[in-house]
């Protein structure tokens, strides 16, 4: 990946007293005359990106106040700082004297000010907005294949990448910070994009990423248990991914109701609606119906034929395995044709998507010698639930699981993911995923309690760390017929222990160990790799190919 400008190269100057009508923030008394004079030319909430002319946003954050960095940001130029009451009594106590905006929700105010300081970008794009618990990546993928039949230039914004055109850069998280969101807007505008997608998380939401967005559509894939360590209930997460389908948020929407909170949500918005129902064994009433499918057709993707809401009848193909990703499929294809795509040209484009990266991704491909496989981001219960059962169909021998699950985060999920996989993997390589702060052991021992509960005597249970190692014991356990798939990381360039990023991707794990298996059937000098930690819990049932004796 390259360096990539989040901003654009130019930005027509607004008054800081422009900005302040903009935000709904007030100005002191003392900073109300100078206000029309200062001229405002960026947005930030990062003091380290501060450049001359920029407002700067400070927040109440996770340890310390945003406005304890403003000192460093007047010094880099920024002319005005917008924050809220608690920020302007830091600002007091530090003797900043740069002009305050002053606003009752200053993340709402600041997503305002950098519209209007970019020009409102939103407004001449074709923006989509994605959002829900699983398959947001793939989603946002099929939809930009699906803008590519009559978009040239496109932009795209989430998990895996922040994409202009052509550049790319890794993505530091599913929705970026809104002056940074309206600043890729203004800088794709300038470099010819007409069309662009964003992921929408459900904290980017409640933490208003998205204040000053104007969405031609808006999408919802489904809402499944994750995140609850920040939401609290099911029915705050709902309430968090409703923000982008609020009125002036996004224009039209499309919502997938194949589960309760995708019926609940259609009752509660006011903006124009058009549902998708994609469960031909559970059909809903919706303006989008599946209503037949092939899973799995070739070992790749899959077949199907829905209904239009005008009541046509189509055959579309996604070209992911798994009920999960004709779910994506249909959603993808409404959603692009909600935002301006001729419907045969949405269909064209979902069925030619290139590969999304740690979704479904084959690394190794199934030969006389190797098994398939998989790298898939299913980090909750119920994606891990539907990519075990979506590989199922293209297995012809076992299903061997690699995962874990993450530190610092919703703990109750550990032991219902274990009972997930004792119930749909044949063979589990129990490892870690990014355990953050916590103790790597104590997480695995959760999700064993839930593995024990389904498979007492745990056979064909293997614990193995670290990681890396565990990709290459679960690959060397499997043969021809069997599909290795770990879970949890996807795409993620990073694994963090004890509050360090290291360089890490399931990818390169599996291809660095076939590089080691091949080395060692052609007899050549073998890298060792890294020293493995294993148990094994139970009885191995299952006969092996000898191939896990050298992990």
């Amino acid at each position: 990946m390259q360096d990539m400008a989040l901003r654009p190269s130019r930005a027509v100057p607004r008054t800081l007293a422009e900005v302040a009508s903009r935000a709904g923030a007030s100005l002191r008394a003392a900073d109300a005359v100078a206000a029309a004079q200062i001229a405002v030319t960026g947005a930030t909430v990062d003091s380290r990106d501060v450049r001359p002319g920029d407002l700067f946003g400070a927040f109440t954050g996770l340890k310390v106040h945003g406005a304890t960095f403003a000192a460093a940001a007047a010094d880099a130029g920024a002319v005005a700082v917008l924050t809220d009451a608690a920020g302007a009594e830091v600002l007091a106590e530090l003797g900043v004297s740069l002009p305050v905006l002053l606003a009752a929700d200053a993340r709402v105010a600041m997503g305002e000010a950098a519209a209007l300081v970019y020009g409102d970008p939103s407004r001449e794009l074709a923006f989509v907005g994605v959002t829900g618990t699983n398959g947001k990546t793939t989603t946002a993928y099929f939809i930009d294949n699906a803008l590519a039949q009559v978009h040239e230039r496109r932009g795209i914004m989430g998990t895996v990448e922040l994409r202009i055109g052509e550049e790319t850069i890794e993505s530091p998280r599913t929705t970026v910070e809104a002056p940074v969101l309206h600043g890729l807007l203004a800088r794709m505008r300038e470099e010819g994009v007409t069309a662009a997608v964003t992921e929408v998380s459900s904290h980017a939401a409640a933490l208003e990423r998205i204040a000053g967005v104007d969405f031609s559509v808006a999408v919802f894939t489904n809402l499944q248990w994750d995140h609850l360590d920040f939401h609290g209930t099911m029915e705050e997460y709902l309430a968090a991914k409703a923000k982008l389908f609020a009125p002036g948020r996004a224009r039209r929407g499309i919502v997938n109701v194949d589960d309760q909170w995708g019926r609940r949500l259609v009752e509660t918005v006011q903006i124009p609606i058009e549902t998708v129902s994609t469960h031909v064994d559970d059909p809903q009433d919706a303006d989008w119906v599946v209503t037949e499918a092939d899973i799995g057709l070739d070992g790749v993707g899959s077949r199907f034929s829905f209904t239009a809401p005008d009541g046509s009848v189509h055959r579309a193909f996604s070209p992911l395995p798994g009920l999960v990703n004709v779910s994506n499929a249909m959603v993808a294809i409404a959603a692009a044709h909600a935002a301006g795509v001729p419907l045969p040209h949405a269909i064209e484009g979902v069925a030619t998507a290139h590969g999304v990266p740690g979704r479904m991704e084959r690394v190794v491909e199934r030969s006389d010698r190797d098994p398939l496989a998989i790298v898939d981001y299913a980090h909750t219960p119920d994606a891990l639930t539907l990519a075990l059962q979506g590989v199922r169909p293209i297995t012809p021998g076992r299903l061997i699981l690699i995962f874990g699950s993450d530190g610092d985060r919703d703990q109750g999920k550990r032991p219902v993911m274990g009972g997930i996989a004792a119930d749909l993997a044949d063979v589990i390589v129990l490892t870690d995923e990014n355990p953050r702060s916590e103790e790597p052991a104590a997480i695995r021992t959760a999700i064993r309690a839930g593995i024990e509960q389904a498979r007492p005597d745990l056979h064909d249970v293997h614990e193995v760390e670290p990681r890396v190692a565990a990709v290459e014991y679960g690959l060397r356990l499997g043969r021809p017929g069997d599909t290795v798939i770990v879970t949890g990381k996807g795409h993620e360039p990073t694994q963090e222990i004890a509050g360090v990023f290291h360089r890490y991707n399931d990818r390169d794990a599996y291809l660095q160990a076939q590089a080691r298996i091949v080395a060692e059937r052609e007899g050549r000098a073998v890298d060792p790799g890294v020293a493995a930690t294993v148990t094994v819990h139970g009885p191995v049932t299952t006969p092996t190919s000898g191939r896990e004796d050298r992990a």
